[in-house]
């Protein structure tokens, strides 16, 4: 068992003066009622990593009326820093940054080197090249000055004229072409689909999807965030963590007979959502809004 530390009794009293249970607060806060105990509990090895801890503990406090930075600063003894899981992987970054460049300063010994020679080739290829050139010009001239000789003018033969006046000229084929394909309707041009953010407000963004055939939605994550994904009946298709390196980094859902998708974000920051391959712009900065809400209206042709 563990013992309730400061900050977990002080968000536990909070919380009970404003008269909420737990399950109230994971509805408001769509935080597992699990993690929520964790933090009063002071239990934070159950979290996804340190990051997850603040997350979790500034939405705990924004649901409750406690301003996160002040209960920060207060408790900073009992809240993990999200920097020190960074500092190995900084490290070894660092050292084959060092490795590449030992290798790199061979090939630029040799860069010059190269660039001679090739400033050489060019300079002998240039030179051929106006040699030919002259040579060319030369055997054209000199064959300019002979006359060819005058030939015998045959008149033309009686049955070559009737096969000729037979023929339609080449203009009138021409022209019949060119009406034939004014004639012929040109062919309808699909438009392309629209992704627009109609509605903004507090940390809840809302798009429209238009001139689309289907709706196929996909959320990756460049490092570690938690997505919840619904449709707008809140039916779940997915909720769980989006890690790399870890057994899911990215989730693909088709909403192609939905109307509505309904997607919670725990870190913006390390999240990219794709609307048939088209990437959303998050109407909030993520700097300014770790946890997001993202709702995606697809408006059929039909409708």
């Amino acid at each position: 068992m563990f013992e309730l530390t400061e900050l977990g009794n002080r968000l536990k009293e909070e919380r009970l003066a404003k008269g909420l249970s737990l399950d109230d607060l994971q509805a408001a806060t769509k935080i597992q009622k699990r993690y929520l105990s964790g933090i009063e509990e002071g239990n934070y090895s159950t979290m996804p990593g340190d990051f997850y801890v603040r997350a979790f503990i500034k939405q705990y406090c924004e649901a409750i009326g406690l301003n996160a930075d002040e209960i920060f600063e207060e408790y900073k003894g009992d809240i993990p820093s999200p920097y020190q899981q960074d500092l190995p992987e900084q490290l070894s970054r660092v050292k084959s940054r060092k490795g590449l460049g030992e290798g790199g300063s061979r090939v630029i010994e040799i860069l010059p080197k190269i660039l001679v020679w090739v400033v050489v080739l060019g300079v002998a290829a240039l030179i051929y090249y106006v040699v030919q050139q002259n040579a060319a010009g030369d055997s054209s001239s000199g064959d300019g000055g002979s006359k060819a000789p005058a030939s015998i003018v045959k008149p033309p033969d009686k049955k070559d004229t009737e096969k000729q006046e037979d023929k339609p000229e080449a203009g009138e084929d021409a022209g019949d072409d060119e009406k034939q394909k004014e004639e012929e309707p040109a062919e309808p041009e699909t438009p392309a689909q629209e992704l627009e953010m109609v509605q903004s407000a507090g940390t809840t963004s809302t798009y429209e999807l238009k001139n689309a055939e289907k709706f196929e939605l996909k959320v990756v994550s460049k490092g570690e965030t938690w997505v919840s994904i619904k449709n707008g009946k809140g039916n779940s298709f997915f909720q769980g963590l989006l890690a790399v390196g870890k057994p899911e980094s990215e989730k693909t859902v088709d909403f192609s007979n939905e109307s509505e998708a309904v997607l919670r974000v725990g870190n913006s920051v390390d999240t990219d959502i794709f609307v048939n391959g088209e990437k959303l712009e998050f109407a909030i900065p993520p700097t300014k809004a770790v946890s997001q809400n993202i709702k995606i209206r697809y408006i059929k042709g039909n409708e």
